[in-house]
């Protein structure tokens, strides 16, 4: 998971009849930021600036330290880099500050961290010269704090961050450098000494194993409590992928030209929206837009819809019918599934394009016609031109501009994305209320293979929506089954080629390790094998070792 898909609502369990706000199994609350530069003068008139200053660092380094063990267990990141990037990500979130990552390096087998922020609208900043004025010195304690320890439970050693520069000093941003222990020498020692990190961390470490012992029991018991009281919509193209980037700046480009286009991907990717945007920013969108599923129809009535028919065509034609050509009307027709046509309609779809003309079935004359013609299809159709079964010259003039749409798993960035849209979508569709994903449910969503696309994964979020009932949160169990690998779907893509046995024990193997998020403990205790077993298995597989 990438630390930039993180979104605090989705972690925190709101239970306002209890009085509770919960981050995993840790208690939150909201404070008023004047009540924290009011308490900040208080420490400051009662116990003096230098001790002030401990304490504040303490407490942030305490509230970062635990955040850190927290999105740890919640999560499995790529990197250590990655897991340390969900840091300034949740202070932005929590309205802290707003951070600018300028250097970051992570070597914990050669013991380094190097790291350079540059903070923007520190809530802290901010407070000290509303309550004392223009500073004299660094000040933001609880901020710097936070991000040591974080770091430190990141590095697995001491970390400390030290502000340099403090916008209530004057300076335009605050900025930030953060090293270990051992790499800021002798100050290190005096930063050590306000912090006392080892006790510290210690501490919290002891509490948090006393609270994963508990972790079952707790959560079970606020599920029971919990409960929520009962815009024009995103229209499915956010992405964070490059690739789908340079698909969408493709077709904002074609769009401007009034050539033919033809789509191709997965069923599922969206080829359909494709066409539609390329309808809605050309010169055409005042006009209509008709499409039309060429699979679906069989040949006799796919060309009365095509090109229409006149009365006394054939039986049942008692009245002129215009056909989709001709009623898009200087608009666009998005003829989907291009592929699935027989050969004699892709004759006349051809002198369609040719001459910008149809002939009605069962008429003597032909029409002209201006609609522009967008193609998708889901087949390889180099393929059925190289075999025959598809024309190389209607191909030709179909693929002007190619638009090739990834599917979904190559672009896993965009699943959390689109995941929240459709929940917005259906939470309006359906008058239910909008509900964030668990983290649970967000993993499992990520690492799913998709084969029906952004389709299956608007349908799961339909599914869930609809079960979640009074859940303030959509969980595993309010997904479709097969999603989880337990349903028939995930079965039949693990037998989709046939292969040798000793390859699908790998396949089933490896799908089980990552169902149970690396854990070799409870993989092996899932398959009924020994851990020693396992561990060969996946030592001869060229698996590195991971958690236990």
């Amino acid at each position: 998971m990438d630390a930039s898909e993180l979104k605090l609502v989705e972690l925190l369990d709101f239970v306002p009849e209890r009085g509770r706000i919960s981050f995993r199994d840790h208690r939150m609350l909201l404070w008023d930021a004047d009540a924290f530069g009011s308490l900040r003068k208080e420490l400051f008139d009662n116990v003096g600036v230098d001790a002030a200053r401990g304490i504040l660092r303490r407490f942030g380094f305490a509230n970062g330290y635990r955040d850190a063990l927290s999105t740890k267990q919640l999560f499995s990141w790529p990197s250590d880099a990655e897991w340390w990037r969900s840091c300034p990500v949740m202070q932005g979130q929590e309205g802290k500050v707003r951070a600018e990552v300028e250097a970051l390096e992570i070597d914990k087998a050669g013991g380094r961290f190097e790291l350079a922020v540059r903070w923007h609208d520190s809530y802290e900043a901010a407070q000290h010269v509303r309550v004392h004025g223009a500073a004299h010195e660094p000040v933001c304690w609880t901020l710097a704090g936070y991000a040591s320890g974080f770091s430190t439970a990141v590095m697995g050693e001491e970390v400390f961050v030290v502000e340099e520069q403090c916008a209530a000093a004057g300076h335009d941003s605050c900025r930030v450098v953060g090293r270990t222990r051992r790499q800021w020498g002798a100050d290190g020692e005096h930063v050590a000494r306000e912090y006392q990190a080892p006790a510290l961390a210690f501490e919290l470490e002891a509490r948090e194993k006393e609270l994963r012992r508990t972790a079952r029991q707790l959560e079970q018991r606020e599920r029971d409590l919990r409960s929520v009281p009962g815009a024009e919509l995103a229209t499915g193209f956010a992405t964070r992928n490059v690739a789908m980037q340079r698909v969408l700046e493709l077709v904002d480009k074609v769009a401007q030209v009034d050539v033919a286009v033809l789509i191709t991907g997965e069923s599922g990717v969206g080829k359909e929206r494709i066409s539609r945007r390329i309808h809605e920013r050309s010169a055409r969108a005042p006009r209509e837009f008709v499409a039309i599923n060429c699979g679906a129809l069989p040949e006799a009535l796919l060309e009365s819809e095509l090109f229409g028919h006149v009365r006394g065509a054939f039986t049942g034609a008692v009245v002129d019918k215009k056909g989709l050509f001709e009623a898009a009307r200087g608009g666009t027709i998005f003829l989907d599934e291009v592929g699935e046509m027989t050969a004699a309609t892709q004759v006349k779809l051809l002198r369609v394009l040719q001459e910008r003309e149809v002939r009605p079935v069962g008429a003597t004359a032909s029409i002209k016609v201006g609609a522009r013609v967008v193609a998708a299809t889901n087949r390889n159709l180099t393929e059925m031109v190289a075999a025959g079964s598809f024309r190389q010259d209607l191909y030709y003039r179909l693929k002007v501009v190619h638009v090739a749409v990834p599917p979904l798993r190559e672009r896993r960035e965009d699943i959390l994305v689109l995941a929240r849209t459709f929940v917005e979508r259906a939470s309006a569709a359906y008058g239910i209320p909008a509900r964030p994903l668990s983290p649970d449910a967000a993993h499992l969503l990520v690492h799913h293979a998709w084969p029906g696309n952004v389709r299956e994964l608007e349908n799961a979020i339909e599914h869930a929506m609809v079960l979640a009932g009074d859940a303030p949160k959509l969980t595993l169990e309010h997904l479709p089954a097969e999603l989880s690998g337990t349903g028939p779907v995930a079965i039949s893509q693990l037998l989709a080629q046939t292969v040798s046995l000793e390859e699908l024990e790998r396949r089933y193997i490896l799908l089980t390790l990552e169902r149970h998020e690396g854990s070799r403990i409870h993989t092996a205790r899932a398959l009924g094998i020994g851990t020693n077993t396992l561990w060969r298995k996946l030592k001869r597989w060229g698996i590195p070792a991971s958690s236990p």
